[in-house]
């Protein structure tokens, strides 16, 4: 009869986030302010920290507050950050709050996003860049990277999207290691699918270390674009912790000059 797997513990997650972060011990002692052989004692389960230490173990190492709660608990302590959803009447205004930070990037496009990189709210300009998409693209939960690299979607008009995809895709791996969430990391895999074969080092096209975004408008006009993603990461709930502000600004004159036109067309 195989032997059943005990469960994680404390001590098996710290250790976990630890080691995801490169953090020696002695760096998270420092950082949490306590002694290594504290901590040491921890992960080896001969101590068990109070939730105050819990807390200052998990904010020293950027453990996300879905998953400090989820240490907490397995400490045997309660939840410390409430998860409410967002359409919750406390958090009103905090959503009213991102929308004129959206709107405010007019004639910019820009979107926010939720943990899973789905679709919670954009401007006009957005909706205008995306235009066009299969309709099964658009069905929600709407994923924007996605929605992006779909040919379907933006994807047959983006004319670096073998490069720019690479771009989204180490992007969206990197966040599953950073959050430790696995839905990320199939969502990888699926966009990995929409690209061409990995073929070495990809021409041209970087401004510095920055990849732009070359779509080609529905006028036929390239419009490059770079990226810019804002966290949340001061916030107190969970939900709004793993928000996502993504903009995309102009990288030249002449798009600058497009996205100005376009907006001024735009309905009010």
């Amino acid at each position: 009869m195989a032997a059943t797997a005990s469960p994680p513990t404390f001590a098996d997650d710290l250790r976990d986030w630890r080691r995801r972060r490169s953090v020696s011990q002695l760096e998270l002692a420092l950082r949490a302010g306590t002694t290594q052989r504290h901590v040491s004692f921890i992960e080896r389960g001969r101590s068990v920290p109070g939730r105050a230490m819990v807390i200052r173990l998990a904010e020293a190492l950027e453990v996300p507050l879905r998953h400090r709660n989820a240490l907490l608990l397995r400490a045997g302590y309660a939840p410390a950050y409430p998860e409410r959803p967002l359409d919750d009447l406390e958090l009103h205004p905090v959503r009213a709050a991102l929308e004129r930070i959206l709107e405010g990037h007019l004639p910019c496009p820009a979107v926010l996003t939720d943990r899973d990189a789905n679709l919670v709210s954009a401007n006009a300009a957005f909706g205008a860049l995306v235009a066009g998409a299969d309709r099964a693209l658009l069905v929600p939960p709407v994923n924007v990277p996605r929605l992006l690299l779909h040919p379907g979607g933006l994807g047959a008009r983006i004319v670096n999207r073998a490069q720019w995809g690479r771009h989204v895709v180490d992007a969206v791996r990197r966040t599953a290691q950073r959050t430790a969430h696995p839905g990320l990391d199939a969502l990888a895999g699926e966009l990995e699918e929409l690209l061409p074969p990995r073929a070495g080092d990809l021409p041209g096209g970087e401004l510095g270390v920055a990849v732009p975004l070359v779509v080609r408008g529905r006028d036929g006009a390239e419009l490059r674009l770079l990226t810019t993603l804002a966290h949340f990461g001061t916030g107190t709930d969970v939900a709004v912790s793993e928000l996502t502000l993504e903009a995309f600004l102009p990288a030249d004159e002449a798009t600058a000059r497009a996205l100005l036109t376009a907006g001024s067309r735009a309905p009010s």
